[in-house]
């Protein structure tokens, strides 16, 4: 995996739990959280994201 391919899935995973931890605190709803995952799949465009993402 180069740098920049890594550094995609760092951003991805680290924004994403940001969403899940507000999903676990009922701040976003599960519709929400599946948008959010989505523009985040879109923005950073991670090599391994993709793999483990319930949207992509």
């Amino acid at each position: 995996m180069r740098k920049d391919q890594y550094r995609a899935d760092m951003l991805y995973h680290m924004s994403l739990s940001v969403a899940k931890t507000m999903r676990a605190k009922g701040l976003i709803t599960a519709d929400e959280y599946a948008e959010i995952d989505s523009m985040l799949l879109a923005k950073y465009q991670p090599y391994l994201g993709r793999l483990i993402s319930e949207n992509a």
